[in-house]
């Protein structure tokens, strides 16, 4: 029978386990929130305590016989689900990679506070809350030193036309830096001068030739 001591402290431990996955869980969805990313603070938090609670059971249901790993092992795949409905494809633009790659780390931390290796799961934390944060300051400074270009479009003149479009390029992660438009016979002309990392060009225009309204859309040269 069971020590009831022993019982308590395992109690006790896995209670500190599901705390100390909300709190990093919650620190690295904190800045996805601010950041205004589809997995935040929620998200983020579910994960890595759900991933502690399969990786301490996967061990409780072994029982020093099974292997550990077989439970745990397939966090993994769910992971993987969850983080594919986090990546959007829309019309040539591709968004959600990074909180994709976030949820897959932040499960990673779970699993390594659910096996005890908590200085891991916290430097991992640490260090993946700096990579986020941090380096988004050095993609804004590499951003501003990106390629120009522009983009006239002739489109259909419906109303809001031009906004929907603008919203599409701001979409793509370029910076529109001017706009202007006119009406030729029955289309809208825009005049979009876009600024921003070169491979974003190619598929802001690919966006604009799927796009339902437009008509016509070249570099203007």
């Amino acid at each position: 029978m069971p020590n009831p001591s022993m019982v308590q402290a395992l109690r006790l431990e896995l209670w500190l386990q599901v705390i100390l996955a909300t709190l990093l869980g919650g620190a690295i969805g904190l800045e996805r929130e601010l950041s205004g990313k589809p997995a935040g603070l929620r998200t983020n938090i579910l994960i890595c305590v759900g991933a502690t609670l399969f990786t301490v059971l996967s061990y409780k249901l072994s029982l020093g016989r099974g292997d550990p790993a077989r439970v745990a092992a397939q966090i993994l795949p769910g992971v993987g689900f969850i983080g594919a409905g986090t990546i959007l494809h829309a019309r040539g633009s591709i968004t959600g990679l990074t909180s994709a790659a976030t949820i897959w780390v932040v499960a990673a931390i779970g699993m390594a506070i659910g096996a005890g290796a908590y200085t891991d799961a916290i430097g991992t934390a640490i260090l993946v809350m700096l990579i986020l944060a941090g380096l988004g300051y050095v993609e804004t400074f590499v951003a501003r030193r990106a390629t120009s270009s522009r983009l006239l479009v002739h489109a259909k003149a419906d109303v809001g036309t031009l906004d929907e479009l603008e919203t599409l390029l701001r979409r793509s992660g370029l910076t529109v830096s001017r706009v202007e438009s006119r009406r030729e016979n029955v289309d809208l002309v825009c005049e979009f001068e876009l600024r921003g990392p070169k491979r974003l060009h190619d598929q802001a225009k690919l966006a604009m030739l799927h796009h339902p309204l437009v008509r016509t859309v070249s570099t203007g040269e």
